[in-house]
């Protein structure tokens, strides 16, 4: 079973780190700039609805960056390893994007958002890889420790 440290390297944390925030910096300037008002049609729904997907996109990349963070502070010895695996620090939960929705957005928007989930989703996978290979540590930890009380 891969230990924490080889599934998740420095050079992979620093690379996923600088992603989330090249994509956050990438999003806030198209939230801010105006081009999804001048790329749509004046919809109110539809400007409603995009002030809602740009939430779930804040929302995604900042739990994004607090995780990345949090196995930063881990690997320089800032966080312990029953720190860093308080339920505190986990990746968390993101909110689901309307796909439907989405379609009817200018294409970089779309972009924008496609690329918030899709960074999400692959530390959400990698993060249940470190839980479950945190769960099997456990697991044979507890057997040994059963067996050297039998003995």
């Amino acid at each position: 079973m891969p230990d924490r440290e080889a599934l998740l390297t420095t050079r992979l944390i620093d690379a996923l780190y600088t992603e989330a925030m090249l994509l956050a910096d990438e999003s806030r300037s198209y939230f801010e700039s105006g081009r999804f008002q001048e790329e749509s049609d004046p919809d109110n729904l539809l400007a409603v609805s995009f002030s809602c997907e740009s939430l779930k996109v804040t929302t995604r990349l900042m739990h994004c960056i607090a995780w990345l963070l949090n196995q930063k502070a881990l690997q320089s010895g800032e966080l312990s390893e029953a720190e860093a695996w308080n339920r505190d620090r986990s990746l968390g939960q993101a909110p689901v994007t309307d796909q439907a929705l989405v379609e009817s957005f200018p294409v970089e928007a779309r972009q924008i958002i496609m690329a918030s989930e899709e960074l999400f989703q692959r530390l959400l996978r990698l993060s249940g890889r470190m839980n479950q290979d945190k769960e099997a540590e456990s697991a044979v930890q507890n057997m040994f420790r059963r067996l050297q009380s039998n003995f």
